[in-house]
């Protein structure tokens, strides 16, 4: 482990994102280029001290999930994530896993679409990114545990507090679980896929049940009932954007002109960004 270099890298790539990059307010005071530590930390889903310890060359040597965490949040290239796992010691992702890294490209994608609520989810429904609409519409991501920025998870282990409408029971449900069977037949030796479907067939009869009906599928453009705050319930049109090559999907959110959804979309994105860029 190069402690000094790692620590070097992970202060540039920290440097060179803006904070509405990655749909975070800028603030009134900001004193630093890019992000906060704390900021990235939150993105991460890792403490703010051990941030702070890696960036002053002092840190523990990372695990390969806090390092993939960090790859993420810093958006970090194919190579530049390469090199922080060398940096660090560890080997770079093998192939066989679900891709976690969203490509310049996708992040670009989700900057222009700045009046409809986008998310970007990984082969097993990982939500890797949104822009700053799909925070004031779902709320911020980045302040879940990485663990609970998983959709699949949240509809059968979950709560029930968040605002997207995912219960086990729907129709989509069974699409939901015939996904996450294609992803394990594509990656059978991820072990974050493992665990994930070992936890949901434990946590979830429900699940368990349509996991062994061995269906297989994909997601499926169709509506969505989200439950905002402010604004009530609101029935969206999902449509999916496909990224074949890292194996992602783009979910766009949107409402047919004159329906009060469209109405209230457009008071989101006047009331909801204010509320993240002050």
């Amino acid at each position: 482990m190069d402690r000094a270099e790692l620590a070097a890298v992970l202060r540039t790539a920290r440097a060179r994102i803006k904070p509405a990059d990655v749909g975070l307010p800028a603030g009134p005071r900001r004193q630093v280029p890019g992000l906060r530590r704390e900021e990235v930390a939150q993105l991460a889903g890792l403490g703010v001290d051990y941030v702070i310890r890696l960036e002053q060359g002092r840190g523990p040597r990372p695990s390969v999930q806090v390092l993939r965490a960090l790859a993420r949040a810093l958006r970090l290239s194919d190579d530049d994530r390469d090199m922080l796992f060398r940096l660090a010691g560890s080997a770079p992702p093998q192939a066989g896993r679900v891709p976690m890294l969203v490509r310049p490209s996708v992040h670009r994608l989700l900057d222009r679409l700045s009046d409809l609520p986008a998310l970007v989810l990984s082969a097993k429904s990982d939500v890797l990114a949104w822009n700053p609409l799909a925070t004031a519409l779902f709320g911020d991501f980045s302040e879940l545990p990485s663990v609970r920025r998983n959709l699949i998870r949240e509809r059968f282990l979950g709560d029930g507090v968040g605002r997207i409408a995912l219960s086990p029971d729907s129709d989509s449900a069974a699409d939901c679980v015939a996904c996450l069977r294609t992803a394990q037949a594509n990656y059978p030796q991820d072990p974050d896929l493992t665990r994930l479907v070992n936890d949901l067939r434990a946590g979830s009869p429900r699940f368990d049940n349509l996991w062994l009906s061995g269906r297989s599928g994909r997601l499926r453009a169709g509506s969505t009932a989200i439950t905002h705050p402010e604004l009530g319930t609101l029935t969206l049109d999902c449509d999916i954007l496909l990224e074949p090559e890292a194996d992602q999907t783009v979910l766009v959110y949107s409402a047919e002109a004159g329906t009060p959804e469209a109405s209230a979309l457009k008071l989101l994105r006047v009331t909801g960004l204010e509320q993240f860029t002050y």
